[in-house]
């Protein structure tokens, strides 16, 4: 009887003990295999036009896989090509300044202002002397003042022409200023800043794929005005694909970054995708009603994002997925998919 009531006395402070531990927060000693439960995420895109117009095509429709860069839809450009091509024609305008100023002074005009010096001088030799003849007779008395007037008037001219036909020659020789070709070339980098805001705006009439990815919605169509708040696609990326998924804390200090994960779904239950934890929450959340558990201990979680390789196109969005993680086994450095 003594041996009865002392077994029952123990039983019940094992018992008491065992409610202590677990009231406290405690958990069982994390086992070597972790399985954690939720679903397919993937990020999706909302693709807009950067410029506003009329919608003239679309290429693709719901459920369609594109490619970086494949073009989905086009505005009409007949504007956009005329302003192109009016920026075009100024910019070469200007090129064409550019380079008569670089080249310098023709070597046919040099030549020109070196005969019409000649000229010059051969000119002006012959009014001075005229007006030696006229100061000879007007010394004798047989020219009149005004006869003497003109003659220096004209000697003085052809002096000036000759002058100035040297600084014409003096010019073409030296060439244009540097300051006049900095200028020039100035207002030609401006002409051809505007021309290649001319040909982006013009190129961003067209809508191409960011990434490789899969249509979900096709929001507007051919016809309808576009501009850079309306989104024309809803685009589902195809890389990165990871299962969302959370963890309670008594697991979270053994999961690292890059640590390898099996990730597995009803529609194949016998395969395994490979993947690796690429995001820990920094902070616990109350667990989602959505979480599917074997068995809910805790209110608040953490969330995961295990990344996961889906070269066969066989995981969609939404999808619940069981990831399987070894807790045993070290984070890969620099984790990914390969080839």
């Amino acid at each position: 009887m003594k041996k009865a009531l002392l077994m029952l006395s123990l039983i019940t402070l094992l018992g008491a003990g065992g409610w202590f531990w677990w009231s406290n927060g405690s958990a069982p000693p994390a086992t070597g295999e972790l399985n954690l439960y939720g679903n397919i995420e993937v990020r999706l895109v909302n693709l807009a036009f950067n410029a506003n117009g009329r919608i003239v095509d679309m290429t693709v429709s719901e459920g369609a896989r594109v490619q970086p860069g494949q073009p989905l839809a086009q505005l009409e450009t007949s504007q956009l090509e005329a302003l192109r091509n009016a920026a075009a024609s100024r910019v070469e305008a200007q090129q064409q300044q550019v380079n008569a100023l670089l080249a310098g002074t023709r070597p046919e005009e040099i030549d020109k202002l070196r005969a019409e010096l000649q000229e010059a001088r051969a000119q002006s030799l012959n009014a001075r002397r005229s007006l030696q003849r006229q100061q000879d007779l007007a010394q004798k008395g047989l020219a009149s003042p005004q006869d003497l007037d003109n003659a220096r008037t004209v000697a003085e001219a052809a002096v000036a022409r000759v002058q100035a036909v040297e600084a014409g020659l003096a010019l073409a020789v030296a060439g244009p200023r540097a300051e006049d070709v900095a200028a020039a070339q100035a207002t030609l980098g401006a002409l051809q800043a505007d021309l290649a805001l001319a040909e982006r705006n013009l190129a961003e009439a067209a809508l191409h794929a960011p990434a490789a990815g899969v249509i979900q919605s096709r929001i507007l169509e051919p016809g309808d005005m576009a501009s850079s708040q309306r989104p024309v696609y809803t685009l589902a990326l195809t890389e990165p694909l990871w299962a969302r998924v959370y963890v309670d804390g008594p697991h979270l200090g053994r999961i690292r970054q890059g640590m390898p994960a099996a990730v597995s779904s009803d529609s194949f239950p016998d395969k395994q995708y490979p993947g690796w934890v690429g995001y820990i929450s920094p902070s616990a959340e109350f667990t989602p009603k959505q979480v599917q558990t074997e068995e809910v201990r805790a209110d608040l979680v953490y969330q995961v994002h295990v990344f996961v390789c889906n070269h066969q196109d066989e995981l969609r969005l939404g999808m619940p997925v069981t990831v399987t993680l070894d807790l045993d086994r070290e984070a890969v450095a620099t984790p990914g998919c390969g080839p």
